[in-house]
């Protein structure tokens, strides 16, 4: 019969178009902001699966949408060049730092009693929950052994920031320190200038402005979240201050170097390309 495919024969599936079109903005008057695989099927005459499969082959999800900001620093080449450096070759008898405060970390209790993971259960948990507190986390990540210096303070100001410093201090005596830290205002008072002034073997690098990424710290704060924070339940502030504590301790026992691979010169450049691909930010 005319127009009718041989048995057995598989159909050809254009996927340069089907990844153009998905690439194309839809119709305004369709009302949406990206294309599902069932809304693009029929403009394509082609099954959703196929559609579904090709996007699969070629990393392509237009159901995901991820933030990014670039920087503005004037300074960002120098700032990204040293503190890379510092990762890549470190400063022969001192010890790299990174430093950074997680705060605002909440003590949260469900309202009922969390059902454990059961055989072809996964864990359950109620959506609302008792709100009991905050508390900040400091911490400074060593990049060579991944151990953590940390601790809680109840309040985020410098004061507690240069408590944390000094605390720092006290852990490493008589080291040539190199502290990365961001560009966060408690970090650049007075009283820290001074007290840094005060203690010449300790030395800060900032990132750039909007590169908290830099900061390998942000990784660990990373795994905290996922592995001791997220889904436990606290109590009290005391309660959360004391697992984070137990999580601490129990990572310094298995820990692991932080190691940074890419050097300046690729990083700097990726940010160039991708600069050359999207309009910068008006806000």
């Amino acid at each position: 019969m005319a127009g009718v495919r041989p048995p057995g024969r598989p159909r050809s599936v254009d996927r340069a178009k089907i990844i153009s079109a998905t690439l194309t903005p839809p119709p305004k008057a369709l009302g949406v902001t990206h294309w599902s695989s069932r809304l693009l099927a029929p403009r394509l005459g082609v099954d959703h699966a196929t559609i579904a499969a090709v996007w699969k082959e070629y990393g392509v999800k237009p159901w995901k949408a991820e933030t990014f900001k670039f920087s503005t620093d004037p300074q960002l080449e120098a700032k990204v060049t040293d503190i890379v450096g510092l990762y890549l070759a470190p400063p022969e008898n001192a010890v790299v730092l990174c430093v950074d405060e997680k705060s605002q970390v909440q003590a949260l209790n469900r309202t009922q009693k969390v059902l454990p993971m059961q055989p072809g259960h996964a864990e359950q948990r109620t959506h609302d929950y008792v709100r009991h507190g905050t508390t900040t986390l400091f911490a400074a990540l060593e990049i060579a052994t991944g151990e953590v210096t940390g601790i809680c303070k109840q309040r985020h100001r410098h004061q507690e920031f240069l408590a944390f410093l000094k605390h720092v201090a006290r852990t490493y005596p008589e080291r040539e320190l190199h502290l990365v830290m961001d560009n966060y205002a408690a970090h650049k008072r007075i009283e820290i200038r001074e007290w840094l002034t005060a203690n010449p073997r300790i030395h800060v690098h900032f990132t750039p402005t909007s590169g908290s990424w830099l900061n390998l710290v942000e990784v660990w704060f990373g795994i905290i979240e996922r592995q001791a924070i997220r889904r436990g339940t606290f109590t009290s502030v005391r309660d959360l201050m004391i697992k984070i504590r137990a999580f601490i301790d129990g990572w310094n026992r298995r820990k692991h170097p932080f190691i940074w691979t890419k050097p300046a010169a690729e990083v700097l450049a990726k940010i160039d390309r991708k600069r050359k691909h999207v309009s910068p930010t008006r806000h």
